[in-house]
């Protein structure tokens, strides 16, 4: 009896050991890959089971012969690291896993499976480099990498690839040369996209071969130099060929595929010439082009008069006498005329200073003795400028000038680029009102293109600007009043708040992604591809639903053109102190002056570049998401140490500061979105980069953050 216990025991426990261990090597392997993704809010792998015999029943998997073949789990908000267990599947041909939010570097054993045909990852948040192994895909004809913080150079063995079709590296941070050969090696190529990285370098003329190229070949924004190849003329007619925003030079090649290409193809290349850019070249860039060298004939006749000949006859010396009492006449006209004329305006000055000035729609009268000359180019003011109208931007301002002076009007703040006012209308309706300098009155012209540019602006998350007037003493910006207040003050408060509401995760994230989206439209969509060049969180105003808008754009050009000071006072708007106490920008929020703390936010190298970057606004953006993830003021103390933001975190993560040291201690009620700030944290990384070029575009974290589930509150 008690041999037939012992025998059913046995029995037993080999039965459990065959179900504990039923799932062959295939499902083994995968199981290995689930246990690197931390979540999975869709629930996408809940029927991935190790009591399963295969994994072929599962979700994303598909089986030939028991054999997996396919791993197909695209837009499952999936995050982890993307386990090197894949590279045990042998048979396995295609990976598809965009749209998620894996992260860390790319395994080398998936790029041994020699057998693979496509690996689509895009959209995710993969970093480091491309391995070498990759020259081992013999079989590889669909490779889309973009739209991650992939990095380094391409390798050269991505050369062996002969069969690939589809190569796609766009929105990541490449750098170097493309491998020589490139065009040769990769004649099957159907796809190609390199779009947004730091590619640099000749374009490898050798690209000409790629016949069987369609749609779009996209080498924009990078900063591949030299002139471009006439090669590029081999490709397919119908293929368009994008160059944008590279540091291109010489002429454009006018055979094949690049003739009647419109500009567009090659904007964003200061040192491109010739048709169809209307910048035409010049002998020298002419000649120093392969293939335009002029030919100059050896015997070239000498020029008359020009030394050697000692026949040729010069000025009389009574000629060169005449010629010098002219000058002199003239200039001492022209002297006495001008000294006129200031004597004239000086006098209109004093008697506007003794009088004072006051804000009249006629205010004008009596100016035109003032001036000497009146035309109507720029650099004068011309009878239509002194209508003193308002400009109305568009067709929806329903109020005049005159409405506008009887309003009343809070003062809101001052700052060095003028005086703010908060405007209500008698019909009820609000407005914010920025009042410039009273200088610039000859420069009215350039004021109005600045003006009307910045007025031709409309995107959900900008402030809109509606209308504007001006006159000799008085310009005044007129915008949509925006109710909320800013980020600054919806972060950390502000003194005397009688309570404080701390932002949900679920808002500061959808602050984040409008703001995303309104730079990618000030970098990419405004007419003159705005850099704002000053953005903080008291410059991004929230609307009656949180919805953020940017603001103060463009206005330190037209400050300078107005010649605001610091110093301004206003008599015009009859104000009234306003209860809020704060200053605050256009559309009702905190202004800052220019502080240390204003500083934080300003790229390294803005202090000594003088041109205006958008990687610029990148960093300060990046400066603003640590700040909504930290809770923390720009500047923070240390110890006996201070320290802006910026290093605190690169601090923390020397010192291996624990995580909840680093978040925001309010946002401990949404503990289960963990991985979403961690997502953004990694974003906000990748903007403060000291290096610009390794900033990532706009367009890119924009992507990234909307890759990111849009969370309940």
């Amino acid at each position: 009896m008690q041999s037939f216990l012992c025998f059913c025991i046995f029995l037993i426990l080999c039965s459990f050991h065959v179900l504990v261990c039923s799932l062959n090597d295939e499902g083994i392997a995968l199981w290995s890959f689930k246990k690197g993704i931390g979540k999975d809010p869709l629930g996408s792998l809940n029927n991935w089971n190790y009591s399963d015999e295969t994994p072929c029943s599962w979700n994303g998997i598909t089986c030939k012969d028991l054999k997996v073949v396919s791993v197909s789990i695209p837009k499952k908000k999936l995050t982890g690291f993307l386990s090197s267990s894949l590279g045990s599947l042998t048979e396995l041909r295609h990976v598809n896993l965009r749209s998620n939010l894996f992260s860390g570097s790319l395994p080398v054993e998936l790029f041994e499976v020699q057998g693979l045909q496509s690996l689509v990852l895009y959209g995710n948040f993969f970093s480091g480099v491309i391995p070498y192994e990759v020259g081992k895909l013999n079989y590889l004809q669909t490779l889309d990498l973009s739209q991650n913080f992939l990095n380094g150079f391409v390798p050269i063995t991505l050369l062996e690839c002969k069969r690939l079709k589809v190569l796609d590296l766009s929105v990541n941070n490449f750098t170097g040369v493309l491998p020589e050969g490139f065009g040769g090696n990769l004649s099957a190529l159907e796809k190609l996209d390199l779009a947004f990285n730091k590619f640099d370098g000749p374009i490898p003329s050798d690209l000409g071969n790629l016949s069987n190229l369609q749609g779009t070949v996209d080498l924009s924004h990078n900063s591949f130099s030299g002139s471009i190849p006439p090669s590029l003329g081999n490709l397919p007619e119908k293929v368009y060929i994008d160059l944008t925003h590279n540091n291109l030079i010489g002429p454009i090649p006018q055979n094949g595929a690049l003739i009647n290409r419109g500009p567009t193809a090659f904007i964003g290349n200061p040192g491109l010439c010739g048709p169809p850019l209307k910048n035409p070249c010049s002998a020298q860039s002419e000649a120093s082009s392969p293939g335009l060298e002029p030919f100059l004939p050896s015997n070239l006749p000498p020029l008359e008069g020009a030394g050697g000949d000692g026949n040729a006859r010069g000025l009389s010396r009574g000629a060169v006498i005449a010629i010098i009492m002219g000058d002199v006449v003239g200039i001492c006209v022209i002297g006495l005329l001008f000294s006129y004329c200031y004597s004239r305006i000086c006098a209109c000055r004093r008697k506007k200073d003794e009088s004072g000035f006051g804000f009249q729609k006629g205010g004008g009268k009596g100016r035109k003795e003032c001036l000497c000359f009146r035309n109507n180019e720029s650099e004068t003011l011309s009878e239509n400028v002194e209508q003193y109208d308002l400009v109305a931007l568009d067709n929806q301002v329903a109020f005049n000038l005159d409405e506008l002076l009887k309003a009343s009007a809070f003062v809101l703040g001052k700052s060095c680029i003028g005086i703010v006012y908060k405007v209500v209308l008698e019909d009820g309706l609000n407005l914010a009102v920025r009042r410039l300098g009273e200088g610039g009155s000859q420069r009215f012209k350039e004021f109005q293109t600045e003006v009307e540019a910045i007025g031709k602006l409309r995107h959900q998350n900008i402030v809109t600007l509606r209308a504007y007037y001006w006159s000799v003493d008085e310009k005044l910006l007129i915008y949509d009043f925006i109710p909320n207040g800013n980020l600054a003050t919806a972060i950390h408060g502000k003194p005397g708040m009688v309570s404080f509401t701390p932002l949900s995760w679920s808002i500061r994230l959808k602050i984040m992604k409008g703001t995303a989206k309104g730079l990618v439209y000030l970098h990419e969509y405004s007419p003159k591809k705005y850099v704002h060049g000053d953005l903080k969180p008291s410059n991004i105003l929230l609307g009656h639903d949180m919805e953020p808008k940017i603001s103060d754009f463009g206005l330190g050009r037209l400050a300078n053109i107005a010649g605001a000071s610091p110093t301004l006072q206003s008599s015009r708007l009859a104000p009234q102190q306003s209860k809020q106490g704060s200053a605050t920008s256009e559309s009702g929020t905190t202004v800052t002056s220019a502080t240390t703390s204003g500083s934080c936010y300003q790229a390294p190298e803005a202090l000594k570049v003088v041109k205006p970057s958008q990687k610029w606004d990148v960093y300060s953006y990046g400066v603003i998401l640590l700040e909504m993830i930290t809770g923390r003021t720009p500047i923070i103390q240390v110890g006996s140490t201070e320290m802006d933001l910026v290093n605190w975190i690169h601090w923390c993560i020397e010192e291996k500061k624990p995580l909840s040291d680093v978040l925001d201690p309010y946002l401990a009620q949404d503990a289960d979105k963990e991985e979403e700030m961690i997502a953004v944290l990694k974003i906000a990384m990748a903007c403060i980069h000291s290096s610009p070029e390794r900033r990532p575009s706009m367009r890119h974290m924009s992507d990234a953050l909307e890759r990111l589930p849009a969370s309940s509150e």
